[in-house]
């Protein structure tokens, strides 16, 4: 069976370090590690955790460093992100946040999970983001918080 690819942001190493995250955020890392998720990051977010403080950092490094795929920001990748921004899923401020998704897109990730309600875990922006895939030619993307990532069936 396919290992499950999933794309990080940068949101979900802040979340470590915030009281209301930071246990869904631990159950998500033990989540993605037992079920040997693959784990795609971008260069955005390299960029990002190179501005956060040293205890993001960190996180990121005792984490996943060395261990996750990365996603280079390609014309491909921007190309898709400034449609994003053209099709006014988002502004031209939070472009960072169209990379993000665009990154994970191109790379055929099968989902994002991110902490960023207002611009990427969002209904409405998941189905405009999605819309401008389908007329580009991208599939679907799947955009969720750590919290819709407990498996809690004990049928399983």
């Amino acid at each position: 069976m396919r290992k499950l690819r999933v794309y990080i942001d940068t949101s979900i190493y802040g979340g470590l370090h915030d009281e209301e995250f930071a246990e869904p955020t631990e159950t998500f890392f033990e989540t993605i590690k037992d079920q040997g998720c693959a784990i795609l990051a971008s260069q955005i977010t390299i960029d990002e955790l190179d501005g956060a403080p040293e205890t993001v950092r960190d996180s990121f490094r005792n984490r996943i460093a060395g261990t996750f795929e990365e996603i280079p920001i390609t014309a491909e990748v921007e190309e898709l992100a400034q449609a994003y921004v053209d099709a006014e899923v988002l502004g031209e401020a939070s472009l960072a946040d169209a990379l993000h998704v665009a990154a994970a897109t191109v790379a055929r990730a099968d989902l994002i999970v991110s902490w960023n309600f207002k611009h990427i875990v969002n209904y409405n922006r998941i189905r405009k983001f999605n819309g401008v895939n389908a007329l580009k030619g991208y599939p679907q993307i799947d955009i969720r918080s750590p919290l819709e990532m407990e498996d809690e069936d004990e049928n399983v």
